[in-house]
């Protein structure tokens, strides 16, 4: 990549999983392709901070909203190209190579789904996500999403709703999202312990819920509180 991209990373006690997707992401700093890192902290309790503190990422504080984590993060970064990652999403070995030299900055891209588990039932999920987001241009943010400045400033800056607002993006962007050739692998540890089919169907009647017109709010307090 000809420019450099700023990193972003919303983070809350997650010292089990942020060590692997911040090693993912070394060969971006020797290639020279990652400019900045910055890390949101939503109030951890565990090593998150400390661990974030001991790659030299910037580290901000804000309160628990992944949305809100986000946006703050934008603001800080130095580079006008932004790659945003969940903390237990890990890009593939050799996704530096794969960045295009000289993305369109009209168009904002996202990563092929996998999980760090097994079996039919991880494979069919992920397959599922692939599939989704490239048929009605609906990633997660578990998909990661690298996008210019400038056009997340032109619908309206990162969500900062407590809930699906990676799909908020993802429906502002439309048919402007581009998925890229590099494998992203996702914690599986929500599909396991909850199940994997209850886990898909509560998404699912999450994100029907919203569409029909559910407020984030509503669907985070129902959920959440």
């Amino acid at each position: 990549m000809s420019q450099k991209l700023s990193v972003v990373i919303p983070t809350l006690n997650v010292e089990q999983v942020l060590p692997s997707t911040l090693q993912s992401l070394m060969e971006g700093v020797f290639s020279g392709v990652i400019g900045d890192l910055v890390i949101v902290d939503g109030g951890s309790n565990d090593a998150t901070i400390n661990i974030a503190k001991e790659v030299g990422a910037t580290v901000l504080e804000a309160k628990p909203s992944r949305g809100g984590q986000i946006f703050a993060g934008v603001s800080a970064c130095k580079c006008d190209w932004v790659l945003i990652l969940h903390a237990d999403s890990r890009l593939s070995q050799g996704w530096a190579e794969l960045i295009p030299t000289a993305p369109d900055f009209e168009r904002a891209y996202y990563f092929q789904l996998r999980f760090d588990a097994v079996g039919f039932a991880a494979w069919w999920v992920a397959k599922w996500a692939n599939l989704r987001s490239r048929i009605f241009a609906l990633p997660y943010g578990d998909q990661g999403i690298f996008i210019h400045k400038n056009l997340l400033a032109s619908v309206g800056d990162y969500p900062t709703a407590p809930l699906m607002e990676d799909v908020i993006l993802a429906r502002k962007l439309g048919h402007r999202l581009t998925a890229l050739p590099i494998t992203i692998t996702t914690s599986a540890e929500k599909y396991i312990a909850h199940g994997w089919l209850r886990r898909g169907f509560r998404n699912l009647g999450l994100l029907f819920q919203f569409l029909l017109g559910t407020t984030p709010e509503a669907l985070y307090k129902k959920y959440y509180s």
